[in-house]
């Protein structure tokens, strides 16, 4: 993985979307959706799934340094 896709990836999984999470579940909320704590649970399940991957590559790429 190069530099560039690792920074927008770690940028997606750190600012982006927590934000968009944290809009989505507002949004829902306002709106009184049925499923709001599904979504809200897979979007935050991804974000983590994201954020472990990353870090697996981040320790690998400090290893092989």
């Amino acid at each position: 993985m190069s530099n560039k896709v690792y920074d927008v990836l770690k940028w997606i999984a750190i600012v982006f979307l927590p934000a968009l999470t944290t809009f989505v579940g507002v949004i829902l909320q306002c709106f009184d959706v049925g499923c709001t704590d599904i979504v809200l649970t897979i979007m935050t399940a991804f974000d983590v799934f994201l954020g472990a991957v990353l870090q697996i590559s981040n320790a690998n790429y400090k290893k092989n340094n």
